[in-house]
């Protein structure tokens, strides 16, 4: 096998890959590994902007207690209050890289989303903003010789030189089939969530958990993995995709209404359609049992119809290709699985359990969020985190010397109905483990991957589509056994069998490698 050697390597290039990589820049020969084009990720395709607290009516303590309320209790304290306090710098130093913030006059513009209690949120060209943060930060680390960028590259797992380190990654080239060695002093996971686990999504399928499982399997501590957050409104239209509707449609003043046309929302909650998420989703999934349809509507028709075009570009164009006028016709949605509130643990600098190892983004799991992350917090902490975690990894490892291992892989696994097998297993994570979760829906999900993941022992996957297939397996386990775990309600995670909310502050973690290695800790 090839092996190379770099400084550091950065998993991913989404938001908090590319940040962390430039972060890196300045010590050393940086990699970033990519499974697609560079880029290419959840962050690409994120809507409603960035919340952060710039304005003259904002303020740090707002944004905190915001985010905390939305989290139901389980925030920690300290994650949240270096996101907003560093996320000004950090929002200022990508507009001194070139990104272009949508403007009202000579100052930003903000906007507000559900659970905000100010305008916080600034957007680019009113719903790309994900795409021009990327766009930034590609253009920017492009400046960068020292930086890398290994396109099409599936990192399959880490190499660890001791039972609680890591050393670098083992991966497959996509072109050619082949595994080669990559050894550096620090690796950060910037991989993003597991979206594509489930039957209906707004992420990208890129999104199928590589990161998490690779650090489980490396005994990697993970935590709150039971909390997924399931957006509200997701296109349904057959034949296309749960295209995003931004949290913004309804902070602007759109509305939700049942195929009756009437207003619901606030029969569950006071708040109605600005409610945080795993409350407007709830709400929507208990409206569609009540009157036994597919979907409800997002109305945005009582609306001036120059501001919505202007406001959602990208989404106004995206609706007129599958027939709907979004200033004249109700949009047709429902939940769609979103962003995932576990992951990988991490303290407030991205450190992981094992040496050498970080996270950052979706991919971690530091206590920002808790159980329900409030909208537009994601990009703030994919700047915020992967600038952390960089100056982290580079702290720690600076003097670590990392020397070659003897390395064995395990006997060649290919599956030829991946695709077949993939919509099994979502079909189970939607059934058992998605708005709505019961005992016996997880225990069969359990059963079933379980079973599943009984032919991937002691074997390689030597293709892209197996490899997704073990790790997409392996995180929804993972969320199966800690949602079965937690007999209670809280925050995304909701049990039909057990709704009453739970009080108590404990978290859910999975300690190493072992399905059986969960505890409960506050």
């Amino acid at each position: 096998m090839e092996t190379n050697f770099y400084d550091y390597i950065v998993l991913g290039s989404g938001v908090a890959g590319l940040r962390a990589a430039i972060e890196l820049a300045g010590h050393g020969r940086v990699a970033v590994v990519t499974k697609h084009f560079l880029g290419e990720s959840s962050s690409e395709y994120a809507q409603g902007g960035v919340a952060v607290a710039l304005s003259d009516d904002d303020d740090i303590s707002l944004h905190i207690e915001d985010t905390i309320r939305a989290g139901d209790g389980l925030c920690d304290l300290k994650a949240v209050s270096t996101l907003v306090e560093e996320g000004p710098k950090y929002i200022k130093q990508l507009i001194s890289w070139g990104a272009n913030f949508d403007m009202h006059g000579s100052l930003l513009e903000f906007t507000r989303e559900a659970a905000h209690s100010v305008k916080r949120i600034i957007n680019a060209k009113g719903d790309a903003t994900g795409h021009e943060i990327v766009r930034t930060l590609k253009e920017y680390s492009g400046t960068f010789k020292n930086i890398e960028k290994l396109e099409y590259t599936y990192a399959l797992d880490f190499i660890k030189d001791s039972p609680k380190s890591v050393a670098g990654v083992i991966a497959l080239n996509e072109k050619t089939s082949e595994i080669s060695l990559y050894y550096a002093k620090a690796v950060i996971v910037a991989t993003g969530g597991a979206g594509r686990l489930y039957t209906r999504t707004t992420n990208p399928d890129v999104v199928t958990g590589d990161g998490l499982a690779m650090a489980f399997r490396a005994d990697a501590a993970m935590r709150d993995m039971e909390f997924f957050q399931f957006h509200p409104t997701g296109l349904t239209i057959e034949g296309a995709p749960a295209f995003l509707l931004s949290e913004a449609m309804r902070g602007e003043g759109g509305v939700l209404r049942n195929i009756h046309m009437e207003r619901f929302c606030t029969k569950y909650h006071p708040d109605g359609e600005l409610a945080p998420r795993d409350v407007v989703s709830r709400s929507i999934f208990f409206e569609m049992q009540t009157t036994d349809s597919k979907h409800v509507f997002l109305d945005l028709t009582h609306l001036d119809k120059n501001f919505v075009k202007n406001r959602f570009p990208k989404i106004y164009s995206t609706c007129l290709k599958y027939g709907l006028n979004i200033c004249k016709d109700p949009i047709p949605v429902s939940p769609a699985a979103h962003y995932f509130m576990g992951g990988i643990f991490t303290d407030d600098w991205g450190r992981s359990s094992l040496k050498g190892l970080y996270a950052c983004g979706e991919a971690a799991c530091n206590g920002i969020h808790g159980a329900n992350r409030l909208a537009s917090n994601s990009l703030l902490e994919g700047v915020v985190y992967g600038g952390r975690s960089a100056i982290a990894a580079v702290n720690d490892n600076n003097e670590r010397e990392v020397r070659q291992q003897d390395i064995s892989i395990g006997e060649p696994i290919s599956i030829s109905d991946s695709q077949e097998k993939l919509e099994v297993i979502q079909k189970c994570m939607w059934l058992s483990a998605s708005v709505s979760r019961n005992e016996e829906r997880l225990d069969n999900a359990i059963e079933f991957l379980t079973q599943f993941l009984e032919q991937f022992e002691g074997k390689t996957p030597t293709d892209r589509n197996t490899a997704e297939l073990e790790n997409l397996a392996t995180v929804g386990l993972l969320i199966a056994t800690a949602a079965k775990d937690r007999k209670g309600s809280r925050g995304a995670h909701y049990r039909e069998d057990y709704p009453d909310r739970m009080k108590d502050n404990w978290h859910i973690y999975f300690e190493n490698a072992q399905f059986s290695s969960i505890k409960r800790q506050k």
